[in-house]
């Protein structure tokens, strides 16, 4: 496809393979629509944190012709809060307005190059303590999956580097190419960068694990009204336990995740329908218009018009 939008990877030394691919593998799966280079501070190979070395075929030059460029994670052990003198002269490469994306501890990059001073950002929730000691500066959210501030984006642990380059491909093409993209590497299409990290807490016992099918229901039926007398007669629990387990399972309670559900859903529609906003609002189980657009606007603060005109635009 002409005119493809140039990414380009920028592996420093201990470097984690599985999160350096993951840029090819979701923008690559685009049909064309992205070219993905991989390259070093010096054009040379790199130590991974695995029990090999990678060699990339550009050097950091190759930062100057990218439209986004994306930082994958490292050991901190490599790093301290300043930025090393060869990522420094690696990314005076990298032109003013280029895109700018971090995958877990690739933000320590980010903030000490000053990109994130005054901004929200994120990573791994095991670094957030060395992280805000080293940049009080940034304004850091362990809690989600990942920020989208424009032109930098930060995201959390490995997988959360798949959803932001999910959200980067939805963000300039569309919600169709995002969900091809994510059916050809087999992953959720969405997951709302506003949701909890997997942060570490007990795992409950095998008879806990019963609200997945109330879940799969409520997916299902999403336009009724649905209450929590609902979901947890379906999960076959009193409204406490339910609610209890929900939270332990999902990391949020049930009526926020039903509200995030909907918007989810009604993105969808607004991106790949012509139907009207209050026809959305009832598809999704939201009382009327109004409804839909100020539940809307306190997630992502657009309106649906607004938010139809964005994404269409990007499919033309």
């Amino acid at each position: 496809m002409a005119n493809a939008h140039r990414v380009v990877v920028l592996a420093t030394h201990g470097v984690y393979p599985f999160d350096l691919g993951i840029p090819q593998r979701v923008f690559g799966a685009a049909d064309g629509r992205y070219e993905v280079l991989t390259c070093t501070t010096d054009g040379r190979p790199v130590r991974t944190n695995a029990d090999f070395s990678i060699t990339v075929e550009h050097g950091p030059e190759a930062l100057r012709t990218a439209d986004t460029v994306i930082i994958p994670p490292f050991g901190t052990t490599d790093f301290n809060r300043q930025t090393p003198a060869d990522v420094a002269q690696a990314l005076a490469y990298v032109s003013p307005g280029t895109r700018i994306v971090s995958i877990c501890t690739g933000a320590f990059v980010l903030a000490a190059a000053g990109l994130l001073d005054g901004r929200r950002a994120t990573t791994h929730w095991i670094a957030t303590d060395v992280f805000r000691d080293w940049y009080p500066q940034v304004e850091l959210d362990p809690n989600v999956l990942f920020v989208d501030e424009g032109d930098v984006l930060t995201s959390a642990g490995a997988a959360s580097g798949i959803d932001v380059c999910l959200h980067l491909v939805r963000k300039d093409h569309g919600s169709e190419v995002a969900n091809h993209v994510a059916r050809m590497c087999v992953v959720p299409p969405w997951r709302d960068g506003g949701q909890a990290q997997y942060i570490e807490r007990p795992v409950p016992d095998a008879a806990a694990n019963g609200t997945s099918a109330a879940r799969h229901w409520a997916l299902q039926h999403l336009h009724l009204p649905l209450t929590l007398s609902d979901l947890a007669e379906h999960s076959h629990m009193s409204l406490r336990t339910f609610a209890r387990r929900f939270n332990e399972e999902v990391g949020m309670s049930p009526g926020r995740w039903l509200i995030q559900q909907r918007i989810d859903r009604a993105r969808h529609l607004l991106e790949s329908t012509d139907l009207a906003v209050d026809d959305i609002a009832g598809r999704v189980g939201f009382t009327g218009g109004t409804s839909l657009r100020e539940h809307l606007h306190a997630a992502i603060g657009v309106s649906p018009l607004a938010y139809r005109r964005t994404f269409r635009g990007a499919l033309v």
